[in-house]
């Protein structure tokens, strides 16, 4: 897909998200001076204990994209100067993981406390070494008085068979400490990666192409030519 250009329409484009990999993405999309970062107040999410299928991990994906995009619409609405903002993004990725019986297990991040390790390694031993897994995530978007448009994006992940000659000089670098999954694409931990199937962004935690086509539809960046 062509690179939309960036600074053709104007407005805030407010990104609800902590996270600085996210913050990057957006801005190689549409311009960081364009992006302005307001995270959700409300930091507690729903959990992924119930689900049993991967279409219930994107509805609830999609419900704690939908959570956020709301929590930060108020906080825009609040505000007394609103006029120049072009759209409100919020997004969720997970890693999903199958176990033996193809069941699928949600992998967050990382315990902070000294016991990450130990958690990562598991991870990686019984399902990412083992079979192929799923960075999805959820995306949220509207204007600030509009109603959202919503979209899942899924990429299918497979790791080389010789990763697990790795595992213990990648925990030792400390780069899976708060990635979702205990890895992280955009760093050390591509050298696991045999084959992506979708978007290589999404796995970071923004799908590039469908964040364009969003932002595209909502006319804050233009079509691509």
């Amino acid at each position: 897909m062509p690179a939309p250009t960036r600074d053709s329409r104007g407005g805030r484009i407010v990104l609800g998200s902590r996270s600085p990999r996210r913050f990057e993405l957006l801005s190689q999309l549409v311009g960081q001076d364009r992006v302005q970062v307001c995270p959700p107040l409300d930091p507690n999410e729903a959990d992924f204990e119930k689900v049993l299928t991967v279409e219930d991990v994107s509805r609830q994906l999609t419900g704690i994209a939908r959570a956020k995009h709301q929590d930060v619409t108020a906080q825009q609405q609040d505000q007394r100067d609103s006029s120049d903002i072009a759209a409100i993004l919020t997004a969720d990725t997970v890693i999903v993981v199958f176990d033996e019986a193809e069941q699928p297990h949600v992998l967050g991040q990382p315990p902070a406390d000294d016991t990450w390790p130990d958690v990562v390694r598991e991870w990686f031993e019984r399902y990412l070494l083992r079979a192929p897994h799923l960075a999805i995530t959820a995306l949220c978007a509207s204007g600030l008085n509009a109603q959202p448009v919503e979209r899942v994006v899924t990429t299918r992940v497979t790791f080389r068979q010789d990763a697990g000659d790795w595992l213990d000089w990648y925990i030792d670098t400390g780069e899976p400490q708060g990635k979702a999954g205990g890895y992280g694409l955009q760093g050390a931990g591509s050298l696991f990666v045999d084959r992506i199937e979708g978007s290589p962004s999404n796995v970071i935690g923004l799908p590039l192409r469908e964040t364009a086509q969003m932002l595209s539809g909502l006319d804050v960046i233009e079509h691509p030519i």
